[in-house]
């Protein structure tokens, strides 16, 4: 059983603070201890000002971007300049503003066809940096897994009761939810196997859901981030106030 931990922080700006120190020190320490930092990015509006901050002097100065390698959780099916990639934003956030090499960042290519796309990003992921020495079940092992919660319980591209949800042998799928249009997502056993997954979740409106995923009945079908769970790694929540408003104080015992 994973070990989980809540923060609930004042506001947006300071849970996109938090979020870029948890970065900062991560990069440090896996810099250290192995010589490479991995890190899966997710999309979305949330870890937006998380990213921006990473690029400003303050955070930047920290991380060792040379050993940083990025990938992707989850992207939309488009070309990079679309305004929907989830790579397309994190580069305007910040990859295009710190002197990370550009052969350390490995992008879902959504442009390309789907089934190809998958299969290729599995072939990334099953080679070093991912792809750590150590791994006796030859999975990736990414250091730093960040994610977010949409209002139906999804996380990366993990749509409830989507065939993605089922899988236990690829590593990255097609999938789709209702209305979305295909996706490339990492499956369970990446998200599983990763160090440390890092939960960014604001605003009122996914608070209810919020409360479900961490102290309700667990119904992964329906509620597929409640299946986030590294064998050997944390999960780490950061919320606002809004976000974290619906949680027991049993599960917030700090706050």
């Amino acid at each position: 059983m994973a070990a989980v931990s809540i923060e609930i922080l004042p506001d947006a700006k300071a849970l996109a603070e938090r979020g870029a120190d948890l970065f900062a020190f991560a990069a440090q320490e896996a810099a250290a201890a192995r010589g490479t930092f991995t890190v899966a990015l997710s999309g979305g509006h949330t870890p937006r000002p998380l990213y921006t901050l990473l690029a400003r002097q303050q955070f930047a100065q920290k991380i060792p971007w040379r050993r940083v390698h990025l990938y992707w959780g989850d992207e939309r099916c488009v070309p990079p300049d679309d305004e929907a990639s989830n790579y397309g934003m994190a580069y305007e956030a910040f990859i295009r503003h710190v002197p990370i090499p550009p052969e350390n960042v490995r992008r879902m290519r959504g442009e390309d066809e789907p089934e190809e796309a998958a299969r290729a990003y599995e072939r990334l992921l099953s080679q070093p940096p991912a792809l750590a020495a150590s791994s006796k079940a030859d999975l990736p092992v990414i250091d730093f897994v960040v994610l977010g919660i949409g209002p139906d319980g999804h996380t990366a591209s993990l749509f409830p009761h989507s065939p993605a949800l089922a899988e236990e042998e690829r590593l990255v799928v097609v999938n789709e939810g209702q209305g979305t249009g295909k996706r490339l997502t990492v499956t369970y056993p990446v998200l599983n196997a990763a160090r440390r997954v890092v939960f960014v979740v604001s605003g009122a409106a996914k608070a209810g859901m919020v409360a479900e995923v961490i102290e309700g009945l667990r119904a992964i079908e329906a509620i597929p981030a409640q299946a986030v769970a590294p064998v050997h790694g944390t999960v780490t929540w950061l919320l606002d106030e809004a976000a974290g408003s619906e949680l027991s104080k049993a599960a917030t015992p700090g706050t």
